[in-house]
């Protein structure tokens, strides 16, 4: 069993985890290996009734978890599936799915099995569309959602180890035919990223230096702004007012940051618009006119710069005009 997998693991031995496993090689050996361990956990699987033999493969991670003495529960994503978007649509829903379950539960962390090679795939990717910073640090190890916290103790596993692991000790596990399909961007780097190893000598265990690294700068960021954050406030639906001056006072990553995640809180989105579309929009912050992006609607207004749910700006807007008429009445 992989070393760095028992160190990360040690933290949380006094409490039960959950377990996402949906049957794949990946989740299979974070389920074998966590049991090995003894610690407490329950494995979750979701069947999100895509495929014909979805309810049979969660029936068959039951059977495994079973046998190895651990509980599971088998999540159903009901209701009609969205006709495009799906895959992003099926993540979102596996995701609600079992955090709500861990809070319904009292189980504070969600392990997922998140490895090394898709540590490099989402680098790739992120690299492809001309990511930031933030973009390009990675996948973290640990993150919060929803009061849950997600850990992730396989990122510095590759499947070449897992593999070979679950078909030694003949564990079971399925094939996932979405993962030989090239519409998908990310199976085309899985399928064509060595080619750096073999063509220019870059090897994986030097981009996932290069994906530490950045993480590293992205953390260093994040510490810097977060007594920026402090100002960032809100009313009582969640919209969100702030100086211009101490947005444009920063340094132009951290502008982007900052507004980027004004965007994300207001929205109460998992993540953040593209980099490029916050460049554009930040343009825009000089002129008295109100801009959209992430389904929100951001104006700047004299000294403030207001962001609010789209189609809320005008309200908000008239509602802070209304408070500041009144407090200089005060005064």
């Amino acid at each position: 069993m992989n070393a760095k997998f028992l160190d990360f693991i040690e933290k949380y031995k006094s409490q039960t985890v959950a377990l996402a496993v949906s049957g794949g090689v990946d989740s299979v050996a974070l389920l074998y290996w966590y049991a090995a361990a003894g610690l407490p956990c329950v494995a979750l699987t979701v069947d999100h009734g895509l495929r014909a033999d979805s309810a049979v493969e969660a029936a068959a991670v039951k059977k495994m978890a079973a046998d190895l003495g651990i509980s599971h529960e088998t999540l159903h994503w009901t209701g009609e599936k969205p006709g495009t978007g799906l895959e992003a649509a099926a993540r979102k829903a596996r995701y609600d799915l079992m955090l709500d379950w861990c809070r319904k539960n009292n189980i504070g962390v969600l392990m997922t099995a998140h490895q090394a090679d898709d540590q490099i795939e989402t680098f790739l990717m992120h690299l492809g569309r001309g990511s930031g910073v933030y973009g390009l640090g990675g996948i973290r190890a640990e993150t919060e959602r929803d009061g849950v916290i997600i850990a992730r103790p396989l990122l510095h596993v590759f499947r070449a180890e897992l593999k070979p692991w679950c078909d030694s000790h003949s564990v079971k596990y399925f094939q996932d035919e979405m993962n030989e399909d090239e519409n998908f961007m990310r199976v085309r780097i899985r399928k064509n990223r060595h080619g750096l190893q073999g063509k220019l000598d870059i090897s994986d265990e030097r981009i996932l230096l290069a994906v530490e690294n950045l993480g590293r700068a992205r953390e260093a960021m994040e510490f810097a702004l977060s007594s920026q954050f402090s100002v960032l406030s809100s009313d009582d639906d969640g919209r969100a007012i702030f100086p211009a001056a101490g947005l444009f006072s920063l340094p132009r990553e951290l502008q982007l940051k900052f507004l980027s995640e004004a965007l994300r809180r207001v929205a109460g989105a998992e993540y953040s618009p593209r980099l490029c579309e916050i460049e554009r929009l930040l343009e825009k912050l000089g002129d008295d006119t109100i801009a959209t992006l992430g389904n929100c609607a951001v104006r700047r207004l004299r000294d403030k710069i207001l962001v609010a749910r789209e189609g809320e700006s005008v309200s908000f807007i008239k509602r802070r005009k209304n408070a500041e008429a009144k407090n200089k009445r005060k005064n």
